[in-house]
């Protein structure tokens, strides 16, 4: 729908004119995001007393970067992770723990980084009207947190909640019940390591706004670093919705209505979104080198 109120043509024309410069510097900082991304999954196997190299998290991790993009799912990822950190922990609940917590604090992350951004975005804005208001950022970020918290701070209520699901199996439910209450016990004993991982999150976020940033300046697109803060942090969480193909459509929808109301044209929208896209898959196609390379070993 959105392509037939555009020019494609001229929007193709757009996207060729852009920056070499910029476009490399956009994934120079895609790659120092996901070097952070690592530093904070090494953090968390850490705590479980689970030790990887570094070296074999990259490789995971970009084999998984290669199938979220290329995969009709965004989860497909998630299971290569948990794939290659099972036998280490010694137990794929385990690993599942780990990868499942580093998501819910990269999106507790996101939640900051966007309700931040949006505060800013309005102070800037001053009389203008703000696409999306940061009372309700803000309101979405606490009560997440609020939500996350007794998991951590109760790990045996968690145990309690999940207790009766072995009505199923008894025996494999419970040890994976027992699994799950000890590994968030060791995130609750360790809350120095837990704050430096939403820390990380925070700089996650923070480094994809700065890439979405260098892409706009590619493409020569007058947009506020404060506003791409709010709308690419939601443009990630409308892409977990399971209505699209790896986001696609639900995505640029999203840039659409945020810069239609900063006043922005469709095609501004729709360029961010889609060079911005093609650069993340361009860049995970590393991980399917490194896939091939581990089928041939």
């Amino acid at each position: 729908m959105l392509f037939r109120r555009i020019d494609a043509d001229r929007l193709w024309a757009s996207a060729r004119s852009a920056s070499l410069v910029w476009l490399s510097l956009a994934l120079a900082v895609y790659f120092v995001n996901v070097l952070i991304s690592i530093w904070r999954w090494r953090l968390l196997l850490g705590t479980q007393a689970v030790q990887v190299p570094s070296r074999t998290l990259l490789a995971s991790f970009l084999v998984a970067l290669f199938f979220n993009n290329f995969l009709p799912s965004n989860i497909g990822g998630d299971v290569i992770r948990i794939r290659d950190t099972a036998r280490p922990a010694g137990s794929k609940t385990l690993a599942t723990i780990v990868v499942l917590s580093d998501r819910v604090i990269g999106l507790m992350g996101l939640g900051l980084v966007a309700a931040l951004g949006a505060t800013v975005a309005a102070s800037a804005a001053r009389s203008a009207p703000m696409p999306i208001w940061p009372t309700w950022l803000w309101a979405g970020f606490l009560a997440a947190t609020a939500l996350s918290a007794p998991a951590v701070l109760a790990p045996n209520g968690v145990g309690r909640l999940l207790q009766p699901l072995t009505v199923f199996h008894p025996e494999w439910v419970g040890d994976r019940i027992e699994s799950v209450t000890a590994a968030l016990e060791r995130f609750r004993d360790s809350p120095s390591t837990l704050v430096t991982c939403f820390g990380g999150a925070v700089l996650v976020q923070i480094t994809i706004v700065a890439f979405y940033v260098a892409v706009a300046y590619a493409l020569r697109i007058p947009v506020a670093s404060s506003d791409l803060a709010v709308v690419v942090p939601i443009s990630f969480i409308v892409q977990m919705l399971p209505v699209s193909m790896n986001g696609f459509g639900v995505r640029e929808a999203t840039f659409t209505f945020y810069f239609t109301r900063l006043g922005l044209p469709i095609e501004s929208a729709l360029l961010v979104s889609l060079v911005a896209t093609a650069l993340v898959m361009l860049f995970s196609l590393t991980g399917a080198a490194v896939y091939v390379a581990r089928g041939r070993h």
